[in-house]
């Protein structure tokens, strides 16, 4: 189990997000974006630490992300790669709690 996902994701939220806002002046994408991103750094800290439920934490960043993003799938590639890489992360994390509760 890896925090390198859980960074990358936190990274690309929070760019993302600060995009969506600079581009459409759009508030939501800036609390999601930005809110969501803190969600997947805290718990890749928490991965990288060795502290409890790191793994948690990344799983439930990747669900909001995967509801918040699946209704706009087909509006676009954006909402597309964003619901395919938190299926990707979901899956990646859910399995490493699987083999840790084991």
């Amino acid at each position: 189990m890896s925090a390198i996902p859980a960074f990358v994701m936190g990274t690309l939220c929070i760019v993302g997000g600060v995009t969506g806002y600079a581009r459409t002046r759009s508030i939501p994408s800036l609390v999601a974006g930005v809110g969501v991103g803190a969600l997947y750094l805290y718990s890749g800290d928490s991965i990288r630490k060795h502290t409890s439920s790191g793994l948690e934490i990344a799983l439930g960043a990747s669900a909001l992300l995967l509801l918040s993003s699946l209704p706009r799938f087909s509006k676009g590639p954006v909402p597309a790669m964003l619901t395919v890489t938190s299926a990707v992360t979901g899956i990646y994390y859910s399995r490493a709690i699987y083999k840790l509760r084991k």
